[in-house]
């Protein structure tokens, strides 16, 4: 989890390298997560849960290598 800012303080270097860091593992993955939720597939899948979670996986490493 990315560290907050408290009004009045600023972050110190390390918690801001840690949100950096945080903030590029993040990068790649966002775009596949928003076409997850645009397309509500999780909502609409009558497939178990174990299926849907290899076809969610399936769609987030296409959206890494696209």
């Amino acid at each position: 989890m990315p560290f907050k800012r408290h009004l009045g303080r600023a972050l110190t270097k390390e918690q801001a390298n840690v949100n950096r860091a945080h903030a590029r593992l993040r990068l790649p993955v966002e775009p596949a997560f928003a076409r997850l939720k645009c397309r509500r597939i999780s909502h609409k899948a009558h497939i178990s849960p174990n299926r849907l979670a290899s076809i969610v996986k399936a769609v987030l490493t296409l959206e890494r290598h696209r």
